[in-house]
């Protein structure tokens, strides 16, 4: 002890002796976990509507970073990260100085979200500046959305009609994407009104419009780990009720037995979900009731729909690729949601009918004629590889809908009962009316063998007894 009574301390540096391994694991596991997540869609789905593919207002991340037609948003990107760092005074530098710092720590796990060939930001410095701009414009954008005090009367993303909705859209786009973690760790940094929980809350705040349904069971799921905006959003679409297994070990046929108006005439009835909590893919059916959740149809639906298709895809294929097969049961659940809508919905009649039940709903300004149309192109954009891989073409590697499938498929409604016994009836009464006229045949066969034997006979007698009187 020293003069003062306390005890003397020794200061001992421990020097972890597996730390190149841990580091080798680790950096495992966030490969794992990450590779390619956020990518390019094959030219081929691209060509179909390249609108919902590549961003006309604002470039986020590496993949669109040199498009010429997205320069004008930069400097608005830059002030929007200058407001966010500046909000208390005198706090830039050292706002800015922490920023850059937590970044760099994050740079490589960040670069394992994009596939290497698909981008050129060689540069250390160069990514870490761009994931500090285009991750504080996002923030900054969230907060100017929930709190309108913050925004100034100039800001062109919110007095140009229709441009903050564009830039909702393109802020969904898989090529539009920087990791969710990035965003999380600017929050945490920077300088936030206090009425700003999280930036989940604020990034549920400025997509609600896009996602139907309960909004209270919505944001529960927006607390989930996400791999970017775009997967947030998609966490909020996905089912909520346990799926039904299917009982045959056969490859699915991706579809009911016929379209909306063909089911409702076999007598199975379609109703729209009871329970609004329900999510769009909470899809039921008990004893002849088929019960579907609210299909509204947005101007942004198609984009929002390819996009989550694309994403899926993506995560199909990363798990292709490490022979992983754990993850393929979560991970196209909305591309098997539009292949089933394809199935429902092939005419008008179709679109009308589910309209009168309430199960349809269309904005103002989509055109309901093209309603069946969207979900043909989407289930056919959703059976097909976008990426080009070498996997399973032209089907789902997991349908999710396939039991429910089979359950409605094989399902006997009374008029299919009556259908097969009057089938069964009718070919029974035909094969006796066959019996009775084959009957009658052999019959009249043989009357008219007999006829010709006794008149043969005649004949013959009638010539001989001519020539014996002679």
């Amino acid at each position: 002890m020293d003069n003062n009574g306390d005890k003397n301390h020794v200061s001992i540096e421990i020097t972890p002796i597996y730390g190149t391994l841990v580091s080798s694991i680790k950096n495992t596991m966030e490969r794992a976990a990450s590779q390619g997540c956020i990518c390019r869609v094959s030219h081929e789905i691209r060509n179909k509507n390249p609108n919902a593919y590549v961003p006309d207002k604002v470039s986020i991340g590496p993949l669109n970073r040199n498009n010429e037609a997205l320069k004008a948003m930069e400097d608005q990107k830059w002030r929007y990260l200058y407001a966010l760092l500046n909000r208390k005074p005198n706090q830039l530098e050292k706002n800015l100085n922490t920023c850059v710092e937590a970044l760099k720590e994050l740079e490589s796990r960040a670069r394992l979200f994009y596939k290497p060939e698909q981008y050129h930001c060689s540069s250390s410095d160069e990514f870490v500046k761009m994931m500090l701009v285009d991750g504080g414009f996002i923030v900054e954008l969230f907060l100017k959305s929930a709190i309108k005090g913050l925004r100034r009367r100039n800001d062109p993303i919110f007095s140009t009609p229709g441009m903050l909705y564009r830039v909702r859209c393109n802020l969904i786009m898989i090529e539009n994407q920087i990791p969710f973690f990035i965003l999380q760790e600017l929050f945490r940094i920077v300088p936030i009104p206090k009425q700003c929980n999280s930036i989940t809350d604020l990034a549920f705040i400025f997509f609600k419009c896009m996602i139907p349904g309960d909004h209270l069971l919505h944001k529960e799921k927006f607390s989930q780990e996400s791999n970017h905006l775009l997967d947030l959003v998609r966490h909020c679409y996905l089912p909520t009720i346990q799926r039904i297994q299917a009982k045959q070990n056969i490859l699915p046929n991706y579809s009911f037995r016929g379209p909306a108006t063909k089911l409702k005439e076999s007598g199975i009835k379609l109703m729209r979900a009871r329970r609004r909590v329900e999510n769009m893919l909470d899809i039921k059916f008990n004893k002849g009731v088929l019960e579907i959740p609210t299909i509204h149809i947005k101007s942004f639906t198609e984009t929002l729909f390819r996009n989550f298709i694309a994403f899926e895809q993506c995560l199909s294929c990363q798990d292709h690729n490490n022979n992983n097969e754990t993850s393929l049961a979560h991970s196209q659940h909305i591309s098997s949601y539009v292949v089933l809508m394809k199935s429902l919905m092939v005419s008008d009649r179709d679109v009308k009918f589910l309209e009168n039940q309430d199960i349809l709903l269309t904005d103002e300004n989509v055109d309901k004629k093209d309603v069946y149309q969207l979900f043909g192109k989407l289930g056919g954009c959703a059976l097909k590889n976008v990426n080009n891989v070498d996997a399973l073409d032209h089907q789902l590697k997991d349908f999710y809908f396939d039991g429910l499938c089979e359950q409605v498929n094989g399902y006997k409604t009374w008029s299919c009962w009556k259908t097969e016994e009057s089938t069964s009836s009718s070919s029974s009464s035909s094969n006796r009316q066959m019996k009775k006229f084959a009957s009658w045949t052999m019959l009249f066969v043989a009357a008219a063998i007999l006829l010709l034997a006794l008149t043969f006979f005649g004949t013959l007698f009638s010539v001989l007894s001519f020539f014996l009187r002679r």
